[in-house]
């Protein structure tokens, strides 16, 4: 997930080409290339849309990502399909990432025209882990984290009670799927669109590229106004995801030309691919410098959004505190993997950070 409430950036933006006058309206359709089309689905979120492909099929349409798993949603789906001139129907369904906004709707979507779900493995088997812990206790070692991390009693208390609900908004997966695999070339309708897979803000996040057409469908990998939000999780509190963001920004640049025009799942198309790529690995590096330098002193994960997000985070906001939470230990474990910051746990298992 994403929040435009917390970003981390400092410099100059580029200036970006949007070739749209407006996006699609809920419920309606543009065309944005032969046979691709733009929709929008409704979030009950500050980031109120996400931004849905539809690809022209052999025997209908395909459709990159799928929306929230809510009755708005459903009633969107419903008025295209029951607008639409062209009554052919759904093929595949392909879901770039496992986050509710993007596949929360697939299993419905599979199961109305009993067609095929398309997803990473990581991506699908992650999904299907998180939703199994719908209802069940916040385990131990998910308290241990968030109080390493400098949480007070009420933020853990707020974080049990918000436990289990990941699958909330996500219809219940189809208990068969189609693996993509990085660098795979796609057969869609007419076009050949190449799979180019991204870490970082989720475990195997696919991104589509047509040479032919000329279009990246980047899902949350590159959005053009905000920072897609990455997280060190208390499944796995010792990994580096910054540093897979990093790579695959650069695998990014390395394997798409500039001259793309750019399908994000949140915000509009643009242009200027490369221009954005540099931009957010550069306001990267200037968090991480802020970091260091706020790390001459021993502090905490907590203590930390000042100077990466440049605001304190409300605790009372669960969700956010989460998100601010799980950057920040992202960039703590980048430097702390590199031997430039070391971590001291006290004997109430609080968390500082120091740089050496």
């Amino acid at each position: 997930m994403n929040d435009p409430s917390l970003q981390r950036e400092r410099l100059e933006k580029p200036t970006l080409i949007y070739p749209f006058e407006a996006p699609p309206a809920v419920g309606k359709t543009i065309q944005v290339a032969p046979g691709v089309v733009w929709m929008r689905m409704p979030l009950p979120f500050v980031l109120n849309h996400i931004n849905i492909w539809g690809l022209e099929d052999e025997g209908g349409w395909a459709v990159v990502d799928t929306g929230m798993g809510t009755d708005d949603t459903l009633a969107v789906w419903r008025a295209l399909f029951a607008e639409a001139t062209d009554q052919r129907p759904l093929t595949r369904i392909f879901v770039t990432h496992m986050h509710p906004d993007h596949v929360g709707m697939a299993g419905w979507l599979t199961r109305k025209f009993k067609c095929r779900l398309w997803m990473t493995r990581l991506e699908y088997l992650n999904c299907r882990v998180l939703t199994a812990d719908t209802g069940r206790k916040a385990p131990d070692d998910g308290v241990s984290f968030f109080r390493q991390a400098g949480w007070s009693d009420g933020a853990i208390e707020n974080y049990q009670a918000r436990f289990g609900k990941f699958g909330k908004y996500i219809h219940a997966l189809p208990d068969s799927y189609r693996r993509m695999v990085d660098g795979e070339e796609i057969k869609i309708g007419a076009n050949t669109w190449r799979v180019i897979v991204g870490t970082g803000h989720s475990p195997e996040h696919a991104c589509l590229y047509s040479a032919e057409l000329k279009l990246l469908i980047s899902g949350d990998q590159v959005l053009p106004r905000i920072s897609s939000n990455v997280s060190v999780h208390p499944t796995e509190p010792d990994a580096d995801p910054m540093r897979d963001w990093m790579e695959s920004l650069a695998k990014i640049k390395r394997e798409v030309p500039d001259d793309v025009l750019v399908l994000p799942a949140h915000n509009d198309c643009f242009r200027g691919l490369h221009a954005r790529l540099d931009y957010l690995g550069a306001s990267q590096e200037r968090s991480l410098d802020r970091l260091r330098k706020t790390l001459r002193e021993p502090k905490r994960a907590v203590d930390v959004f000042a100077a990466l997000f440049g605001r304190s985070i409300d605790e009372t906001d669960g969700g956010l505190l989460n998100l601010a939470t799980g950057e920040s230990l992202a960039c703590l474990n980048y430097l702390m993997h590199r031997g430039e910051v070391r971590r001291d746990i006290d004997a109430s298992g609080v968390a500082k950070y120091q740089l050496l």
